[in-house]
């Protein structure tokens, strides 16, 4: 096929609102380099993180520098962790990839180096990522999901959400009979986990607001509004994406030995937590953000199989983005949300 010198995109300018998002249809289509392949967007899905590095959110306080996943960013960036694309050029001495394959890769991508073994980088933060018409992603962190059942929206808005989901289950070891709590089930991530816990042969307990219930009780899971009081002692495994105020009352909610998960803080990052339930009942912690090249390969099986199919509750094209991100955190819509480079709403 036929590639442009320009494209269409969204460049941010800097840390702040949605003003630092600024369209163009002038920007230059990025050559592939020796160890890079250059995808065609196809569709490229709304997450948190995007917003949270717009605004800064990760830099822990006003002094630090950046606010991007590894320190500072360089502007005007790209953004777009998702991405479901297609192979249009490969860079020299690419192999085991094919021209027009549709492929998707983790946004948290594994670069460990002597200092830091669990070391990454993530599109769309490190490097410009999805909210373009191209991108170019490092070989080495893509996947071929060219035969799978699910539509290139469907797989757009799977990257993030289920690679983090699948992380978080992975982590802290839900396996079949497993009695787990998962916060947040009616967003992204939290419905993603809901689904591969389930597959997994997992007891589900998923809590949500009840007016965005009925999707996640389609699941088979039970759920139970967002407010309710846990019981203590009730849980093998919590996965939890809220974090909060109520932090506490979810390991209290484990029994001993229990395990606790977490990869946002979308009620709040800071908590209390009594130690003495930690290490009394013997609970373990899992932090997860980095995710091994095996993990997301094993989330891929689950893609190409067809075994889940995301909630996409709209898309949007990718000029909308404002408006979307608006959406996403108003709370308005479950599930995912996605933009189409070349136009497209629903």
């Amino acid at each position: 096929m036929s590639i442009p010198e320009k494209m269409s995109g969204v460049r941010l300018t800097g840390h702040g609102g949605p003003e630092t998002l600024v369209w163009s249809d002038d920007i230059p289509v990025p050559s592939p380099r020796a160890d890079e392949v250059l995808v065609k967007v196809l569709a490229a899905g709304v997450n948190p993180t995007d917003i949270n590095t717009r605004v800064g959110w990760y830099a822990r306080d006003a002094a630090a520098e950046g606010g991007g996943w590894d320190g500072a960013l360089d502007f005007p960036r790209i953004q777009g962790g998702d991405l479901c694309g297609r192979v249009v050029a490969l860079g020299a001495n690419v192999q085991g990839i094919d021209l027009g394959a549709r492929v998707i890769c983790p946004i948290n991508q594994a670069e460990p180096t002597p200092e830091n073994p669990m070391g990454f980088v993530a599109l769309g933060s490190e490097y410009d990522g999805a909210f373009a018409e191209y991108c170019c992603v490092p070989a080495r962190h893509l996947f071929d999901v060219t035969l799978s059942p699910l539509s290139d929206v469907e797989i757009g808005g799977m990257p993030c959400a289920y690679g983090t989901a699948h992380n978080l289950l992975t982590r802290s070891g839900v396996a079949a009979g497993d009695s787990v709590l998962i916060t947040g089930a009616s967003g992204g991530v939290g419905y993603a986990a809901v689904q591969l816990a389930l597959l997994r042969g997992a007891k589900v307990t998923a809590q949500c607001t009840a007016a965005k219930s009925a999707h996640v009780m389609a699941t088979g899971a039970t759920v139970i509004d967002r407010e309710a009081v846990l019981v203590a002692g009730a849980f093998d495994i919590v996965i939890d994406i809220v974090g909060g105020p109520r932090w506490m009352e979810r390991l209290d909610a484990l029994r001993p030995g229990g395990r606790y998960a977490t990869s946002g803080a979308i009620a709040g990052p800071m908590v209390e937590a009594d130690l003495r339930t930690i290490y009394l009942h013997d609970l373990t912690i899992f932090g997860c953000t980095h995710q091994s090249p095996e993990t997301f390969a094993a989330l891929v099986e689950i893609i190409n199989a067809g075994s889940v199919r995301p909630l996409i509750s709209k898309t949007y094209p990718l000029r909308d983005i404002g408006r979307a991100q608006q959406e996403l955190q108003s709370g308005t819509h479950p599930g995912k949300l996605v933009l189409l480079p070349c136009g497209g709403a629903s």
